[in-house]
């Protein structure tokens, strides 16, 4: 079994628009469904977890939220390790030292 949620955020979002330009919104969701079963963290880092929140999300900083919850990735990214040559972008840049273009800091894990 594989959890679909955020399924429908990825769906819309830019990085999906990005990656299947020629796909429509249900079939970019199942193909991230199924990408999850292969590797759910390299999928599931392409999800904004904002909207994915709760009933008291918006009570709490948002700054303070976002670099709480990267911190928790660039963890757990950390300690899983990634495959270099197969990464997404969105992945990479949760490894440790790495950046990307447009990337004006490295992140470095705690």
């Amino acid at each position: 079994m594989v959890n679909e949620s955020g399924a429908s955020v990825y769906s819309a979002s830019e990085v999906a628009r990005k990656e299947f330009p020629d796909l429509d919104v249900s079939i970019r969701g199942a193909v991230s469904i199924g990408r999850r079963l292969m590797d759910p963290l390299a999928e599931l880092v392409k999800i904004d977890p904002n909207p994915s929140g709760g009933q008291y999300q918006h009570d709490v900083n948002q700054q303070a939220l976002k670099g709480t919850l990267d911190d928790v990735v660039v963890s757990c990214v950390n300690a899983v390790g990634v495959e270099v040559n197969t990464a997404s972008e969105q992945l990479l840049t949760y490894v440790s030292g790495l950046a990307t273009a447009g990337q004006k800091y490295y992140r470095f894990s705690r």
